[in-house]
């Protein structure tokens, strides 16, 4: 009974590349850009790269992916 008790509550790790939202920290980790310079992102997209999760931003991986591959400069 123990086994099928930590399996229940085993955490599932999805791999950065396929979750729809990232976090700041995450996003700045698989862009290389800066937390600050994402945060500024957001107001400037006002809000389109971004979903708040509670009192949580998260960004949607698809648009800022779409957004970056269509700058130029950033």
């Amino acid at each position: 009974m123990e086994e099928n008790h930590e399996v229940r509550h085993r955490k599932r790790e999805v791999p950065i590349w396929e979750r729809p939202l990232l976090t700041i920290y995450e996003a700045a980790d698989y862009t290389g850009i800066g937390t600050h310079r994402l945060r500024q992102l957001a107001e400037e997209t006002h809000g389109s790269l971004t979903l708040w999760v509670g009192s949580r931003r998260m960004f949607k991986r698809k648009k800022l992916e779409e957004y970056l591959d269509n700058s130029t400069t950033i």
